[in-house]
């Protein structure tokens, strides 16, 4: 696997994976996003469904939480987890937990890491992990990491000790990984861990940059519990000590507002499970990326005129929308006042509902009964080109499977959208606008 690297403006890199793959046949784009799958699939799509989304990232992001206890059958199959899944040609990432699912803390111990199936607590000691690998026969795996949440203000020993264990599991990882002729073509990724303290995450960098790995991953930033301004300036630091020709991953960023902040520092590669949150709460990712706005569009774009105080804060997002948008915006936002928000929906992975929905419509509420528009006027997706949000309303409140369907057609659209807009953006050298165009629907 082979990095070449176009541009380096301000942090941002973008160029193309090449030679990836088990066959080195692949070449991937860089900045982008793995295609989230859930037990080897996309959550609620089959094959068919998914090839109707445009953009498909070639990376598909395997989860063991979800497959490990599949194992057996895997070692039975021997032809690997991407003929298993009828994913034969696509290239396949392997990591230890599901950035949608949160897992409980407090199980990882020096010889062994957990993760969490369907059915309960799954121990993984180094032989599992690698004979796992061994039956799956993935293009890249994560090696075994501590890499649990942990919480702020956490002592430093127990830092310590996550960065300790995570760096013995890379070099056991490593002996078997190298002495194996069934991953002999498989790159390891290592991870960098470190919580909250600079000091261990520059040895995390430091020792791991040692070792023969593939790549890197940024673990530990998932969540809200860290403060956002630590967060980027711990980024920055980890990636400024990492080599230039390998790809860098991080774990548990999604946002669209989140991945440009790390893109600007040095992150390539992002998983893509945002979408499948977005749509499990019934909403629909509807923010503008077109950093290019043609003449007919911006002679729509005006700003509504509010009373002051509250709609103060919201003017700068209706600069860079249509009529239509501003008003919908404006209900939505009278709505909030009014108490008719949707708090009750929790957002379990990341704990920022609010802040997603800055970025979505609801389309459970009420205003969509009788709107038969499409999500998005200039979408070409599937489910925008054939339904309304009125039938989107309806599926959802009558819990019709077919609301997830259509909904992660969507925003899995979208979402591929959005990051072939920030390849655009770097390679016009407007990724500044467009980062200006993201923070504006910012609520």
């Amino acid at each position: 696997m082979k990095l070449i690297l176009s541009s380096i403006a301000n942090g941002c890199r973008c160029g193309k994976l090449t030679e990836v793959g088990r066959n080195a046949s692949k070449s991937l784009d860089i900045p982008g996003c793995l295609l989230y799958t859930r037990t080897g699939s996309a959550p609620h799509l089959t094959h068919d469904t998914l090839s109707l989304i445009e953009g498909v990232p070639e990376p598909v992001h395997l989860t063991l939480c979800t497959l490990a206890e599949h194992h057996e059958v895997l070692e039975e199959y021997k032809e690997g987890i991407g003929k298993f899944i009828g994913m034969p040609d696509s290239v396949l990432y392997c990591s230890l937990h599901d950035p949608a699912s949160p897992c409980p803390s407090g199980y990882n111990t020096n010889k062994a890491v957990s993760v969490w199936g369907g059915s309960g607590r799954i121990e993984l000691t180094l032989s599992k992990f690698m004979a796992i690998q061994e039956a799956f026969k993935p293009d890249w795996y994560q090696c075994m990491a501590d890499g649990e949440p942990l919480p702020p203000g956490v002592s430093r020993k127990r830092v310590k000790k996550s960065v300790d264990r995570t760096l013995g599991f890379l070099d056991d990882c490593l002996k078997v990984h190298q002495n194996s002729e069934v991953l002999k073509n498989t790159e390891i990724i290592g991870v960098i861990e470190g919580g909250d303290i600079l000091e261990e995450r520059l040895r995390s960098v430091r020792e791991t940059i040692k070792r023969p790995v593939g790549g890197f991953l940024l673990d530990g930033f998932q969540g809200a519990d860290m403060p956002n301004d630590l967060k980027l300036n711990l980024i920055s630091s980890v990636t400024g000590e990492l080599p230039e020709d390998k790809p860098r991953l991080i774990h548990g960023v999604g946002k669209p507002d989140e991945v440009l902040e790390c893109i600007s520092r040095g992150v390539d590669l992002f998983e893509g499970f945002f979408p499948y949150q977005v749509s499990e709460q019934g909403r629909a990712l509807t923010f503008n990326f077109k950093y290019k706005m043609d003449p007919e569009t911006e002679e729509k774009s005006l700003v509504i005129p509010f009373h002051q105080t509250q709609d103060e804060q919201l003017t700068s997002t209706y600069t860079t929308m249509t009529v239509e948008q501003c008003e919908e915006n404006h209900t939505h936002s009278t709505l909030e006042r009014n108490g008719c928000g949707d708090n009750e929906i929790s957002n379990k992975a990341s704990g920022s509902e609010g802040k997603m929905a800055a970025f979505t419509i609801d389309l459970k509420r009420e205003q969509f009964r009788a709107d038969f528009s499409p999500l998005l006027e200039d979408c070409s997706c599937y489910c925008c080109k054939n339904h309304t949000r009125a039938y989107l309303y309806h599926l959802l409140v009558t819990n019709e499977l077919l609301a997830g369907v259509l909904l992660m057609i969507h925003n899995l659209h979208h979402y591929f959208g959005f990051f072939q807009s920030i390849r655009g953006a770097l390679r016009d050298d407007k990724l500044q606008q467009l980062k200006e165009l993201i923070t504006k629907q910012k609520v």
